[in-house]
């Protein structure tokens, strides 16, 4: 009994271990931030970028999404270690992709091709957006919150018998 339990144990942690980025984000993709690729030419380079929405703007066949963005985590997750992000982004699909879901600050991943720049005001600052024409739209659900509140355990533990 104890010898399956042990090998159960195993096998849980060695899946655990293989865990990997959701299916539709995985793949090989250009190792370039979107601030990199801003400051030269990555037209036609396949990216996987993330971070938090700033602006949805649905058109008449597609919607373009404006993107902070971060370095992404585990699973391909956007991670806000510190307030250096890089850069900021457009990314486009064919498709309706609604305001309400996809509201401002939501986590999102995109995968697709550089294709091609776009110069918008940010305030009165020109900047320039690479522009991604993406195959994938990954919106994550909210990150919870919890309070942990924890209390020194009682020392020495035979004391209070």
């Amino acid at each position: 009994m104890t010898i399956r339990v042990a090998v159960l144990a195993v096998a849980t942690a060695l899946l655990a271990a293989c865990a990997n980025e959701p299916q539709p984000l995985q793949g090989q993709f250009a190792q370039i931030t979107p601030r990199q690729a801003a400051e030269g030419d990555s037209t036609g380079a396949v990216v996987r970028w993330g971070g938090r929405i700033v602006d949805v703007e649905p058109q008449t066949n597609r919607t373009c999404f404006e993107i902070i963005s971060t370095r992404l985590g585990t699973f391909a997750r956007p991670y806000w270690a510190s307030d250096d992000t890089g850069g900021r982004f457009i990314a486009c699909r064919t498709g309706f992709y609604d305001p309400a879901v996809f509201e401002k600050n939501r986590e999102v991943t995109f995968t697709g091709r550089v294709s091609g720049y776009q110069s918008r005001k940010i305030g009165g600052y020109d900047y320039r957006f690479p522009v991604v024409e993406a195959d994938i739209v990954y919106l994550w659900p909210v990150r919870e919150t919890v309070d942990v509140v924890t209390r020194p355990a009682p020392w020495p533990w035979w004391g209070y018998w």
